[in-house]
């Protein structure tokens, strides 16, 4: 696994890619900046990496995940329900690839507000 940092405000977080082929492309083209959308607890924010969706992509997924939503061409950190999660899920606005796990408590994210200058690099 290859292991990131992700900055946002106040909030550094370690985390770990898988070895998808998108998680690959994240990797090449790190150090990443964007500016941070949220929506519910999820924080969402384009990248410049294309990549279709992967055999293994989700349409739910779990706690610290990190995915990439290709619709949206942007890097997701999930860390709570969305607006369309029914009861005890954690749902994307559309299938995602999952691309890593975030090593530190997901919820540090709830204190970044849209807008926020995000921030990957290779730890």
């Amino acid at each position: 696994m290859k292991k990131i940092i992700i900055k946002a405000a106040e909030v550094v977080v370690e985390a770990e890619l898988n070895k998808s082929a998108t998680a690959e492309a994240i990797w090449q083209a790190l150090p990443i900046e964007g500016a941070a959308n949220t929506w519910g607890e999820e924080v969402y924010f384009r990248i410049p990496v294309s990549q279709d969706l992967e055999p293994e992509a989700k349409e739910l997924v779990e706690l610290g995940d990190l995915g990439y939503w290709p619709q949206g061409e942007a890097f997701c950190i999930f860390f709570g329900a969305t607006p369309i999660s029914g009861p005890g899920e954690i749902r994307p606005a559309s299938t995602v690839n999952i691309v890593g796990k975030l090593l530190d408590n997901p919820k540090k994210f709830l204190s970044v507000p849209s807008g926020t200058s995000v921030r990957i690099e290779k730890a």
